[in-house]
């Protein structure tokens, strides 16, 4: 557009009539090309003006999209933020559920382990009894039948022990 316009303004009266003025066009022509390009100067004027216009439009329309869009992004991240609290919390509750089962049957585990234990140990106490209360006799028989200790320091019964 710049070079348009300044194609049309180069044309500039003579000196004097008759005689070609620097771009080459007589003076009395050049004043008819001025006139007849006075219509078209104008025209490029406003075409200018519309362009600036439709550009100031396009970027204000570009902004208040922007904005638009990085609201909705905004939106979006806070949802999925959201959506991933619950799903987290969701995920959370299954794992409670998950562990709670798991505790619940290592106690029963643990539970029948500790009756089989006792059901041992019963099943083996008189055993166990019979079996200390023998050795107890044999060490008791074994005293009687000893001589007794000499009398004197690390005797038990002299020190009182």
């Amino acid at each position: 557009m710049t070079g348009f316009r300044d194609f049309l303004t180069r044309f500039r009266p003579a000196a004097a009539p008759g005689r070609a003025a620097p771009g080459g066009v007589p003076a009395d022509r050049s004043a008819e090309l001025r006139a007849e390009l006075a219509p078209p100067l104008a025209l490029l004027e406003q075409a200018e003006a519309e362009a600036r216009s439709v550009r100031e439009r396009a970027a204000a329309a570009a902004a208040s999209r922007r904005r638009d869009a990085e609201q909705r992004a905004a939106e979006i991240v806070t949802e999925a933020r959201q959506e991933a609290r619950l799903v987290r919390a969701r995920t959370a509750e299954q794992v409670l559920s998950a562990a709670e089962g798991e505790v619940a049957a290592l106690l029963a585990e643990a539970e029948r382990e500790a009756v089989a234990v006792r059901d041992r140990a019963r099943s083996r106490a008189p055993a166990l009894t019979g079996r200390v209360v023998a050795l107890v006799l044999e060490d008791l028989a074994a005293e009687q039948a000893s001589p007794p200790p000499p009398p004197g320091p690390g005797n038990p019964q002299e020190d009182g022990r």
